[in-house]
C-alpha cells in the first residue's frame, strides 16, 4: 500500500518551509527551507513551488500520495502592516427610526493600521426603504469614483435577513468590483464593530485575491490535486476559495502555526509555547490541551475575529546586548539581523582574531549602544543572547541554535575585560535581563488562565528554542523541552492542523431549536471549509449577559483525526500523571469511569492546617485521553459511565446534585460528554432545559448500548 502523506508550507520573512508527513504515523518524511521568493515575478508563490518540489522530489514521493497540503501565510498581516490595503467604499443602509444611526454605524472613517499607515474607507447610505438596483449601481458608481477598490455592503439587522447586503453585492460585481457583505464576516449584533470587521475583510480581499490564486496554481502546477487549506488565525485550517471571501481570517496565521504545531505533535495538558526566532519570540498559553484565544483589535478598535492569544517580544536568538554607562543595561530589541551583522557564535574561527568590543547603532536613529566586536581583518560580529546561551551551555548537543563556544567566548571576552567582568558573568546578566522580560509575560500567561503549576511545561520551538527554554524553565523552577524538529514546527503545525469554524449569533434566551439550528449551520459551514462530517466536534456556548448563542467546530480533513494511530498510555502511566497533576498534595488517585479514548480519575488531596494538627481532603477528578493529554481539570465535580439509554435519566440526577441554589436563584454544574474519540463540551450552557435536547442532539446517532462518560462540575 502506497502511503498517504500530509505536506504543510510555512512561508516565512526570510525562508519558505516544507515538511512532509505520513498521514498514519505522522513520522516527518522530508523537510526543506529555501530564501522566501519575495521578489519573484510570481511572488512568494514561486518558493511555494520550489519548497513542493524539492521535499517531493528530492525524497521519492509521488503528488498523487498527498491528501492534505496547507500553507500558513503572512500576507494578510504584513498587508496591514504595511498598509497594502485596497481602499474600501461602504454601502450603509437603514430604514426608519434606526436609519441615523445605522449611518454613524457604518461611518467607520480611516483605521490606523501602523505608525503612519492607514486603511481608508468612504461611506454612501441608502436608506431601505428605497433600495432598488438604480439606487445601488449610483451609490457604487459613487464610491468608485472616490476611489474605492472593494465595496462592503452594511445593513443594520442584516444578520437576520442578509438579502439587501446580498444585493448590494451582486450589483456591485456586475460593475466589476469585488464586494463583501457585513453578513459574511459575523452575525452578531453590533453594527459597527461588523462594518469595521467588514472593512478590514475588504481591504485585504484584491491583495489575498492574487496571493491565493497564484498560491493555488502553483500546488497544481507541483502535480497536488488536493485542495490548497490555508491555515487560520484561530489555530484551524480553512479552504482557499473561503480565503477568497475572508481573508480577515489568515491574520496572525503565522503566529498560531507554531503553537498548533506544538499542541498537535507535543501532547500538551497545560503549558507555555515560545517559539524562538531570531529577532522575536512568540509566547502563547495552553489548557487542557486547547489553545486560549481571544478578540482581535486593529488600530485599538475591536474587531469580530477570535484569534490565538499570542504575545511578542523584541528577544530573540539574534538579539543583541546593549551596554549603557559601562554595564549590560539590555538585550534587544534589536537583533543581529536588523544590524546585518553576522553572529558571533556562528563566526569562521579563524576571522575571530584579536576582537575589539566596538557600540554600533544597528537602524537611523538608534543610539550607539549595541554591543559587536571588530576584528583584525575588520570583520564585525554581533554580541547575541544565542552567543551568551552558548558560552554557559545551555544548547543542548546538535541543536539548531548550537555553535561554536569557544568562538563565542572569545567575543564575549573582548566585552567582559571591558566591564571588568568574566565572560560567564557578562553572559549570565544578559540571559537573566532577557529571561526576566520572557518570565513577566508567562506568569501574566500563567495567571490569566489559571494553568495548573504541577503540569506545566515551557515548550521551545523555532531555531532559538534552545537559547531561552533550558534557562527560563531552570530560572523559573519549571520543566522545559525543546519541541521535535522545533526549526520546522509552525511547519509541522500548518501540516497537522484541524479545519475550524466558529459562528456567532445574538439571541436572547435562545430555545433548543435555535440551537440545533446553529449546529446544523456550522457543520454545514466546517464541511464546506474542508473537515469530515465524521470528525466534527461542536461546542455550543450561551453567553446570557450578551445574549450571544455560539459554536465552534473542529474537524479533520481525509481520513486523519487526532488521535489515529498514537501508541496509548498504559492505565499505570495515566494513574500517575493523575496524581502528578495535584502536587505535592495528592494521596491516591483511581480510574472511577471509563469508555472509549477517556478515562476519568478521582484523585485524592490532603492539606494540613494549624502546624499539622489538621488535615482536609478533597477530591479532583481529571478526564485523561489516551495519548496522556489531561482534557479536563475540576475540583468539585463526579465523573459517570453509562450506557446512552441510561444516560439522560442518570446525568440529570447528576446535574440535580451538583447545583447550586442560592438567592440569586439556581447554578447548574458544567457538563462534559466523553465517548469514542469525541469530546463534547457544554460547559457553556447553564440551562439544564437548553442542555438536555442539545445533548440528545448531540448523541442522536450513538447506539443505545454504546458507553457515555459524562462530568459534572461546579464552578
Amino acid at each position: 500500500m502506497k502511503k498517504q502523506v500530509r505536506v504543510g508550507i510555512d512561508v516565512g520573512g526570510t525562508f519558505t518551509d516544507a515538511v512532509v508527513i505520513d498521514n498514519v504515523t505522522h513520522e516527518i518524511l522530508a523537510k526543506a527551507k529555501i530564501p522566501t521568493t519575495h521578489h519573484a515575478k510570481r511572488g512568494v508563490a514561486e518558493g511555494i513551488i520550489q519548497a513542493i518540489q524539492k521535499v517531493l522530489r528530492e525524497n521519492g514521493i509521488d503528488a498523487a500520495d498527498v491528501v492534505f497540503i496547507a500553507h500558513g501565510t503572512t500576507q494578510a498581516t504584513n498587508a496591514l502592516l504595511e498598509g497594502d490595503v485596497a481602499r474600501v467604499g461602504i454601502l450603509g443602509m437603514g430604514t426608519g427610526l434606526e436609519g441615523e444611526r445605522a449611518r454613524k454605524e457604518t461611518t467607520v472613517g480611516n483605521l490606523e493600521l501602523a505608525p503612519d499607515k492607514y486603511l481608508y474607507t468612504d461611506q454612501v447610505f441608502i436608506n431601505s426603504a428605497q433600495l432598488t438596483d438604480a439606487a445601488i449601481d449610483q451609490a457604487v458608481l459613487a464610491l468608485k469614483q472616490k476611489g474605492a477598490q472593494v465595496i462592503v455592503a452594511s445593513e443594520a439587522y442584516s444578520v437576520d435577513d442578509p438579502a439587501h447586503e446580498k444585493q448590494v453585492v451582486e450589483r456591485a460585481q456586475q460593475q466589476g468590483i469585488e464586494a463583501t457583505g457585513g453578513y459574511e464576516i459575523s452575525q452578531l449584533y453590533g453594527l459597527l464593530a461588523r462594518t469595521r470587521t467588514a472593512a478590514v475583510n475588504a481591504a485585504l480581499i484584491p491583495k489575498m485575491l492574487e496571493t491565493a490564486d497564484m498560491t493555488e496554481d502553483s500546488v497544481k502546477a507541483a502535480g497536488i490535486d488536493k485542495p490548497l487549506m490555508i491555515m487560520r488565525c484561530d489555530g484551524g485550517v480553512m479552504s482557499i476559495d473561503e480565503v477568497r471571501k475572508r481573508p480577515i481570517l489568515t491574520m496572525l496565521s503565522g503566529l498560531a502555526a507554531g503553537v498548533a504545531g506544538a499542541l498537535m505533535y507535543e501532547k500538551i495538558t497545560d503549558g507555555i509555547f515560545m517559539e524562538v526566532g531570531g529577532t522575536s519570540i512568540d509566547i502563547s498559553a495552553i489548557k487542557d490541551g486547547k489553545v486560549m484565544v481571544k478578540n482581535s483589535q486593529v488600530g485599538g478598535h475591536k474587531l469580530y475575529l477570535t484569534s490565538l492569544d499570542v504575545r511578542t517580544l523584541g528577544v530573540a536568538g539574534g538579539s543583541m546586548i546593549v551596554i549603557r554607562d559601562g554595564a549590560i543595561a539590555d538585550v534587544g530589541p534589536r537583533s543581529a539581523h536588523i544590524a546585518d551583522l553576522e553572529y558571533e557564535v556562528f563566526a569562521d574561527p579563524t576571522k575571530m582574531q584579536g576582537p575589539k568590543m566596538i557600540l554600533v547603532a544597528p537602524c537611523a536613529g538608534d543610539t550607539a549602544d549595541y554591543a559587536a566586536v571588530q576584528c583584525a581583518d575588520n570583520s564585525r560580529y554581533a554580541l547575541t543572547l544565542a552567543g551568551a546561551a552558548n558560552v554557559l551551555g545551555y544548547v543542548p548537543q546538535g541543536d539548531y541554535a548550537q555553535g561554536n563556544a569557544e568562538v563565542a567566548r572569545l567575543a564575549w571576552g573582548a566585552v567582559s575585560e571591558k566591564l571588568n567582568l568574566t565572560v560567564e558573568q557578562a553572559c549570565r546578566r544578559a540571559m537573566d535581563l532577557a529571561a526576566a522580560k520572557i518570565q513577566a509575560v508567562v506568569e501574566s500567561l500563567i495567571a490569566d488562565y489559571k494553568l495548573n503549576r504541577n503540569l506545566i511545561c515551557l515548550v521551545g520551538g523555532g531555531g532559538s528554542a534552545g537559547v531561552v527554554a533550558p534557562y527560563l524553565g531552570e530560572k523559573m523552577g519549571i520543566r522545559s523541552r525543546i519541541a521535535q524538529n522545533a526549526p520546522y514546527i509552525s511547519t509541522i503545525g500548518v501540516a497537522m492542523a484541524m479545519v475550524m469554524e466558529r459562528l456567532e449569533r445574538n439571541v436572547m434566551h435562545p430555545t433548543p431549536e435555535d440551537i440545533r439550528q446553529l449546529r446544523s449551520d456550522i457543520l454545514e459551514q466546517i464541511t464546506k471549509a474542508g473537515a469530515n462530517p465524521e470528525t466534527v466536534d461542536i461546542a455550543v456556548e450561551i453567553d446570557s449577559q450578551k445574549n450571544i448563542l455560539r459554536a465552534v467546530a473542529t474537524g479533520a480533513t481525509e481520513l486523519r483525526t487526532k488521535d489515529l494511530n498514537q501508541a496509548p498510555k498504559s492505565e499505570a502511566e495515566l494513574l500517575l500523571l493523575a496524581k502528578e497533576s495535584a502536587g505535592a498534595a495528592a494521596r491516591e488517585a483511581r480510574l472511577v469511569a471509563a469508555t472509549g479514548n477517556w478515562h476519568a480519575y478521582a484523585v485524592t488531596t490532603e492539606r494540613k492546617a494549624l502546624f499539622g494538627l489538621f488535615k482536609t481532603h478533597k477530591e479532583v477528578i481529571r478526564i485523561i485521553d489516551g495519548e496522556g493529554v489531561i482534557r479536563l481539570q475540576k475540583e468539585q465535580a463526579r465523573a459517570i459511565a453509562v450506557p446512552k439509554s441510561r444516560l439522560m435519566r442518570e446525568l440529570e440526577q447528576l446535574i440535580d446534585e451538583y447545583t447550586i441554589y442560592n438567592d440569586a436563584g439556581s447554578m447548574p454544574p458544567k457538563v462534559f460528554l466523553y465517548y469514542r474519540q469525541k469530546a463534547s463540551d457544554f460547559s457553556g450552557v447553564a440551562n439544564k432545559e437548553q442542555l438536555m435536547p442539545l445533548i440528545a442532539l448531540e448523541l442522536e446517532h450513538i447506539a443505545e448500548e454504546e458507553m457515555i462518560l459524562a462530568v459534572a462540575a461546579r464552578e
